[in-house]
């Protein structure tokens, strides 16, 4: 499998996995798992097959460890990012001093307006390193990196929470927290 046909797939499985699993029928639990057979079958019944090899690669290879299976292979979900009502089953934890959000500048006026916003996720993302936030802002355009007081807000109180796949979330950074460097 190619690199573009991963990225591909990748991407079908973050629509079904996170947004919008009726897209193929395909039943999600309340914490976010899919059989993978069922999830297999119904893909390639859309005309969208891939195989089990083509899943372990994605989920072994993803630069951002989208997914993960369960412990014997017969599940997967997505590690964040849903805009469908699931239960991951996080722990809260205490955040590192501080966080990163990668945007673009278009957004800049509303996030300094009213922070940011989970909007239709559950949950606000964070980066523990620049680098992976630059990654995120540069899927809209030229990125611009925000540095969330995180260790402060959690002092103050706000819960945050950290994914499988080494993603910080929370609930709302309100704009009180963020370093808008110009």
């Amino acid at each position: 499998m190619n690199e573009e046909q991963k990225k591909t797939i990748s991407k079908f499985l973050s629509l079904i996995l996170r947004h919008n699993p009726q897209t193929i029928g395909l039943h999600i639990d309340e914490n976010g798992w899919a059989d993978v057979q069922e999830l297999l079958m119904k893909s390639a019944q859309k005309n969208r097959p891939f195989s089990f090899a083509d899943l372990k690669e994605i989920i072994a290879t993803n630069d951002k460890q989208r997914f993960s299976f369960n412990s014997d292979e017969t599940k997967i979900r997505a590690n964040q990012g849903h805009s469908i009502n699931i239960d991951l089953a996080l722990t809260t934890g205490e955040s590192p001093a501080f966080l990163y959000h990668g945007t673009v500048d278009k957004f800049l006026a509303n996030i300094r307006q009213q922070g940011l916003l989970k909007m239709s996720r559950q949950h606000v993302h964070l980066s523990k390193d620049r680098e992976t936030a630059e990654k995120v802002g540069s899927r809209r355009g030229k990125p611009v990196i925000l540095s969330v007081r995180s260790g402060h807000m959690f002092r103050d109180g706000f819960s945050f929470f950290l994914s499988e796949n080494g993603v910080w979330l929370t609930d709302h950074v309100p704009a009180g927290y963020i370093d808008f460097k110009e």
